[in-house]
C-alpha cells in the first residue's frame, strides 16, 4: 500500500484535497470514483516514493523491457486457449530466463493465489510493470477481454521498444565517431606533438598562434595526465547528475526540440507515443482523463508531459482533445490535432489514433534511415577540418623551417 496526497472535485464542481492510502493510483482513482468524486491530480507521499524506488534498486529493477513482452505475449495467448491464470503464470516461471523476473513471477503468482486480481498483483512491482501494462489489464480484466489486452499490451510494448531501439541506433554511430575522434586527438596531444615540439625548440623558431596553442595544450596534458583525466571525469559526472534532476531533465528536453536534425524526429516519436498509448488504453476501455494521465508518464520529454497533464484537465472540463492539440502545434504536427479531431466526430477515436501512430512510426523509420546519410557527411567535414588544422598547426612549420635552412 502506498499514501497519497490527492486533488479531486465532486459532482458540482468543488475541489477537495485529502490524503488516502491505495495500491496504486488506479485503485485511488476506483475508490474516489466510487465515492463520486473525480481525481485531479494524486502523489505519493515521498516515503512511499523511497519504498519504491528501494524496491526497485534491491529486487526487481532489470527486467529486460523483451522479457516483459514474451510475458504479456504468451500470458495472453495462453489464457485465451482456455489455461487457467495461476498454470499460465507457472508455465511462464518456468520458462523465464531471467532470475529476477521468475522472481516476481512467482510472487505475483502467489498474490493472486491469496485472491487478488492480476492487475493488483502487477501494480505490487511498479518497477517492472509500466501503468500503461496494470492499467490494460484492470481494462481487460473488468470487460472480461483479458487475453486481447494483454495482447495490446505486447505490441504497445513492442512498438515503444522499436521506436527506442531505432532512435537510439541513430544515435550511437555518430557518438562513436566523435568519441574516438576526441580519444586520438588526446593521445596525438601526449605521445606525438611533443616530439615535434623538440624540433621547433631546437631550431627556436617564431610559430604562429596555432601551433603554439596546440603546443600549450600538449604540454598542458602531457604534464597534467591523471590531472586532465580525473578533471574529465568529474565533469562528465557532474552533467550526468545534471541532467537527472529536474531542472536538467528541462534543459536536455528544450535541447532535444531545438537541435537542428534531431528535433523533427523529437516530435514524431513523442506523436507516435501518445497516439498509441492512448489508442491502446481507449480501446481497453480505460476512461479519458485517466489515459491521459498514464499517457504522461509514458512520454519521456518535458514539454509533452506539460501538454498531457493540460489536457487531462482540459478534457475533465468538457473540451475536446483535438483542441488540445491543435493549441500546442509547436510539439504536436498539424496531422495530430486533424485525426484526433475526426475521431471524435466519428465516434472512433482509438482507430486514428492508431493510425495517426502507424503514419509516425514509419516516419521515424524512414528518419533514422535518412539521418545516418545526413550525419556521414557531417563527421566527414569534422574530421576534415580537424586533420586540417593539425597539419597548418605543426606540419606546415616544418616545412617553412626546412626551406629556410
Amino acid at each position: 500500500m502506498m499514501k497519497f496526497k490527492y486533488k479531486a472535485r465532486d459532482k458540482e464542481g468543488k475541489e477537495l484535497a485529502g490524503e488516502r492510502e491505495a495500491k496504486d493510483r488506479f485503485a485511488l482513482a476506483r475508490e474516489l470514483r466510487a465515492e463520486g468524486l473525480t481525481v485531479v491530480s494524486a502523489k505519493p507521499e515521498s516515503s512511499s516514493v523511497n519504498r519504491a524506488r528501494l524496491q526497485r534498486w534491491l529486487n526487481f529493477g532489470g527486467v529486460k523491457i523483451k522479457d516483459k513482452i514474451v510475458f504479456a505475449s504468451n500470458l495472453s495467448a495462453m489464457i485465451g486457449a482456455g489455461l487457467s491464470l495461476a498454470r499460465a503464470l507457472a508455465v511462464m516461471e518456468r520458462q523465464s530466463g531471467s532470475k529476477r523476473f521468475r522472481q516476481v513471477i512467482s510472487q505475483i503468482a502467489a498474490k493472486i493465489g491469496a485472491g487478488a486480481g492480476l492487475s493488483a498483483a502487477l501494480a505490487a512491482f511498479p518497477a517492472v510493470f509500466p501503468p500503461v501494462f496494470v492499467a490494460m489489464v484492470a481494462a481487460g480484466e473488468e470487460s472480461g477481454k483479458l487475453p486481447q489486452s494483454l495482447e495490446v499490451v505486447a505490441e504497445q510494448l513492442m512498438k515503444n521498444y522499436d521506436l527506442r531501439r531505432k532512435v537510439r541506433g541513430a544515435m550511437i554511430y555518430p557518438a562513436i565517431i566523435v568519441i574516438v575522434i576526441i580519444l586520438i586527438g588526446i593521445l596525438m596531444m601526449i605521445f606525438l606533438v611533443p616530439n615535434l615540439t623538440a624540433v621547433f625548440e631546437e631550431l627556436n623558431a617564431e610559430l604562429p598562434l596555432s601551433t603554439r596553442l596546440v603546443i600549450a595544450t600538449s604540454n598542458f596534458l602531457s604534464g597534467h595526465t591523471l590531472l586532465f583525466f580525473l578533471s574529465l571525469l568529474a565533469f562528465v559526472s557532474a552533467v550526468v547528475a545534471y541532467f537527472r534532476t529536474g531542472r536538467g531533465r528541462r534543459t536536455s528536453a528544450w535541447l532535444v526540440l531545438h537541435l537542428p536534425l534531431i528535433a523533427p524526429l523529437a516530435k514524431e516519436v513523442n506523436s507516435a507515443a501518445t497516439m498509441r498509448t492512448l489508442s491502446s488504453l481507449i480501446s481497453s476501455g480505460v476512461g479519458m482523463v485517466e489515459a491521459l494521465a498514464i499517457t504522461r508518464r509514458v512520454v519521456q520529454n518535458h514539454y509533452y508531459q506539460m501538454v498531457i497533464e493540460a489536457a487531462g484537465a482540459k478534457v475533465e472540463k468538457g473540451q475536446t482533445l483535438s483542441s488540445v492539440f491543435k493549441d500546442h502545434e509547436r510539439l504536436y504536427p498539424v496531422l495530430v490535432g486533424e485525426m484526433t479531431e475526426v475521431g471524435e466526430e466519428t465516434g472512433k477515436l482509438a482507430d486514428m489514433l492508431l493510425r495517426g501512430a502507424v503514419f509516425y512510426e514509419e516516419e521515424v523509420n524512414q528518419a533514422t534511415k535518412n539521418l545516418s546519410t545526413v550525419i556521414e557527411p557531417v563527421l566527414m567535414i569534422m574530421i576534415g577540418l580537424a586533420v586540417g588544422f593539425f597539419a597548418v598547426s605543426m606540419i606546415g612549420p616544418i616545412y617553412s623551417l626546412s626551406e629556410n635552412l
